[in-house]
């Protein structure tokens, strides 16, 4: 081999900027050109579609592998949703689930219009009709028109009303907010007597009913039913009531057992069962207020299953009642032992400690009323008959009783320093359950209600915070606007530019609403943006609950008990340990050997199912969720051919929120 380096004799004919060498070898002969940078420029701007060719070629080469992937993903989707069990009401979401598939049909044939129009640089805005020369264009032409002389004007007065409502709604917030911030700041809080009940006299305690009522708890009812038997209150004036509405007969003798037990023991316990379980917690409470006993008592504390009161809960809520006879209801507020458990928990945690700690606490403390939270509260005996006692008409018995309670004149006491823990549900088809019982409820009762407010004696202004307020602004209003601007008109704005939204009402105000929600959390910040969009995700179910409640449809009367997972805080675990090793240790045989028994039962129940009946539980796919996800990703999708910066991320992001959402990967896991 051989190396030789010469001039070639075409280097006369090049630029002297150029220089060719020839590279000799013993098998090949190969030139290399030299050149300096203003050539090597020069031919790069020469061949501009060269490098547009690769490219596009690259991505062509990658279409079969997207193509294949997003079949496979549509096609296990498809398996699920045609696999799911839905429990949708047909009559009412059914009816919402197509239009919001017709209007995703509609967007995605808007979008491949657009996209025709853009890479072909139509301009037809100004276009005469013989100058149009082909279907597409006089199809995308007649759209314009459309657009611009019928449904622009519409949406844009459509979403002017919701930005109003939602200005209002974020008004309303922002004052809850300033009163929350005066009673802080003043260190405001209901006052009570100082040893209002002498201890040496146990005469002078009032007497106390509690009530747990509870419908198939296997997980928390013992832990409940321990909790309310340890309350620091005189054995004699104290009776706790276990009101089962359990349809499991193995598991109404656990309860028995865990009732004897502390009987045993010396508390004043009884076992309630309903054989009709009719009323669902109304019926149940009810029937437990109509036995003969119950009118030697002065107070019932009311516990849901899941709620475990610190031993001196009676003592710091009973002595408001002392010297105040117009009070009939003082609420405690709750505590989550599972508030970091997953990020569906720790989203509603922010939620409840803004309901808590500001609507609450204010409400109660300048309107001296609320609604009742169901659970965590005192009322006087007297407050409930007086104001007619459970009713079974709407699933939201607990608000009812005390917007019949208000409309005769008692006074709600808020306290926040009283905590009582409970569990906040890990999965969102639980979470989603309780937000649609929780919304369409209020809307039942508004119907109901509304005749008695009018012609009530209250004053005016309690009859306007009634029903504008704590009815129409924050039951009714905020679902609707919700759902109607960020879910409906946003993305139908990107095809419409003629009614599109202002930044300020798609982001700014929604991130200042957010900040002041997480406010009473502020270890939550971290979690900002996911908790605004997965309210507005939220606002689908809440917008169903609302309208299915206002106009009584099937799925309003829905009542699923939320499920419970029995988990116990760790103040909870080492206030055991302490007495543990003090020798007070807890005698739970009866309660143990009971749930032993249970479990083997409930084996061999499920020994005894042949392989070919047993169901395999999934994670479900919500498709009012998918389809709406779907929209927004199209909408997304639109609004990046327009160059819409912030109305694309928002769209974006809260179409991918949807879509987790909708397959089920947000909250407690199922395999």
């Amino acid at each position: 081999m051989f190396l030789d380096l010469y001039i070639c004799p075409e280097l006369k004919n090049m630029a002297p900027s150029s220089v060719v060498v020839t590279i000799e070898s013993s098998k090949s002969i190969s030139r290399i050109e030299v050149m300096d940078s203003n050539s090597r420029d020069k031919e790069k701007a020469a061949n501009p579609k060269t490098v547009s060719w690769v490219l596009l070629l690259r991505a062509l080469a990658c279409l079969p592998w997207l193509a294949t992937g997003v079949c496979s993903t549509f096609s296990t989707v498809k398996k699920r949703i045609a696999n799911d069990v839905r429990d949708e009401d047909p009559k009412y979401r059914g009816k919402v689930y197509r239009f919001i598939r017709a209007f995703l049909a509609v967007s995605v044939v808007g979008l491949i219009l657009e996209v025709i129009a853009f890479y072909n640089e139509w301009d037809l805005s100004l276009a005469a009709p013989w100058e149009v020369h082909n279907i597409w264009q006089w199809t995308y032409m007649s759209w314009l028109s459309l657009r611009a002389d019928y449904v622009a004007p519409s949406i844009v007065t459509l979403s002017k009303f919701c930005t109003v409502l939602f200005l209002i709604q974020s008004l309303d917030r922002l004052a809850l907010c300033l009163g929350c911030f005066w009673i802080k700041f003043k260190k405001l809080k209901p006052q009570m007597e100082e040893n209002a009940y002498d201890p040496e006299d146990c005469s002078s305690f009032p007497m106390v009913l509690v009530q747990i009522p509870m419908c198939n708890e296997k997980e928390v009812f013992a832990q409940s039913i321990a909790a309310a038997c340890q309350l620091d209150w005189p054995k004699d004036r104290l009776l706790v009531q276990v009101l089962d509405d359990s349809d499991d007969e193995a598991l109404q003798q656990m309860i028995r057992n865990e009732v004897l037990s502390w009987n045993g023991k010396g508390m004043n316990i009884v076992y309630r069962h309903r054989f009709i379980r009719t009323g669902y917690k109304a019926g149940n409470l009810k029937s437990a207020m109509a036995c003969d006993y119950v009118k030697d008592y002065e107070f019932v504390a009311i516990f849901d299953a899941d709620f475990q009161p610190s031993p001196d809960f009676l003592k710091q809520t009973i002595p408001h009642f002392k010297g105040k006879p117009e009070v009939g209801l003082v609420q405690a507020r709750w505590s989550f032992v599972n508030k970091d458990e997953n990020l569906i928990t720790r989203l509603q945690n922010i939620n409840m400690c803004f309901h808590f700690e500001v609507e609450q606490q204010v409400n109660g403390y300048f309107l001296n009323f609320f609604g009742f939270n169901g659970t965590a509260g005192v009322w006087r005996i007297a407050a409930l008959e007086e104001s007619g006692g459970w009713l079974e008409r709407t699933t939201v018995e607990d608000m009812d009783i005390a917007v019949r309670a208000h409309l005769n004149g008692w006074k709600f006491i808020y306290l926040n320093n009283v905590r009582v823990l409970c569990e906040l549900p890990e999965s969102y088809e639980t979470y989603k359950k309780q937000q649609h019982r929780w919304h369409s409820g209020p809307m039942q009762l508004f119907r109901l209600c509304l005749p008695a407010i009018l012609t009530s004696k209250i004053s005016i202004w309690k009859k306007g915070n009634l029903i504008f307020l704590f009815f129409l602004l924050r039951k009714l209003i905020l679902p609707f606007y919700s759902f109607m601007l960020f879910c409906i008109i946003l993305p139908l704005t990107m095809f419409i530019p003629e009614a599109e939204l202002p930044p300020w009402v798609i982001c700014y105000i929604p991130i200042i609403m957010s900040i002041l929600n997480i406010l009473p959390a502020p270890k939550s910040f971290p979690f900002l943006m996911p908790y605004l969009l997965f309210e507005n995700t939220m606002s689908v179910t809440k917008f169903n609950a609302m309208v299915s409640g206002l106009f009584q449809l099937g799925s309003a009367y829905e009542w699923v008990v939320t499920k419970k997972t029995g988990r116990s805080s760790e103040p909870d675990l080492l206030a055991l340990a302490e007495r543990e090793s003090k020798g007070d240790k807890l005698q739970r045989q009866l309660s143990e050997s009971g749930l032993e028994m249970y479990t083997k039962m409930k084996e061999k129940e499920v020994q005894a199912i042949p392989i070919s009946a047993k169901k395999t539980k999934r994670n479900r796919i919500y498709r009012q969720e998918l389809a709406l996800a779907l929209l927004l990703l199209t909408a997304a999708a639109r609004s990046l051919l327009s160059a819409h910066g912030i109305h694309f991320y928002y769209l974006l992001f809260q179409g991918l929120t949807f879509l987790v959402v909708s397959l089920d990967l947000i909250g407690e896991q199922v395999s």
